[in-house]
């Protein structure tokens, strides 16, 4: 029986890390960076967009860089990365700027989320304006009992 970790890194097309006996992971959420070695207690928790870290049986570090996803553990050694995308690799400082290349992606994202919106309520707001501008001499069409207004 192997008493290190059990570290699964998956998307949804692939299991890119599947690895018995890891020393320890670090990985980073909200809150901060943080470590797991073998006997952790449970936890889950949304990772951002960022580089895992873990040092294996013959101390070597192993990085992946991922877009977000979800991290759990559980039975002091079941470590599972549940992400959309990510890369496995070595050079940590090309891992980091990919990191980088993906949380400026989903800045980008949302800024062009945000004016969609805004064009849509635009467009919406002209649309109700027009309409009430056409209907401004027709009293009965708003009113519903179809009564004069005083």
């Amino acid at each position: 029986m192997t008493t290190g970790l059990h570290l699964v890194i998956s998307t949804p097309a692939t299991v890119l890390v599947d690895l018995d006996a890891v020393r320890s992971v670090r990985a980073e959420d909200e809150s901060g960076s943080f470590g797991i070695l073998a006997g952790h207690a449970d936890l889950l928790t949304v990772l951002p967009a960022s580089v895992v870290r873990w040092r294996d049986h013959e101390q070597r570090m192993h990085y992946c860089a991922q877009s977000g996803g979800v991290f759990t553990i559980s039975g002091g050694r079941e470590v599972r990365i549940a992400c959309r995308r990510a890369t496995v690799g070595d050079d940590l400082s090309r891992l980091e700027a990919e990191v980088e290349a993906m949380r400026s992606a989903l800045v980008d994202t949302g800024r062009q989320s945000r004016v969609q919106h805004m064009r849509l309520h635009a467009n919406a707001v002209r649309q109700l304006a027009r309409l009430l501008g056409a209907d401004a001499g027709s009293a009965n069409r708003f009113n519903p009992s179809r009564e004069e207004a005083p």
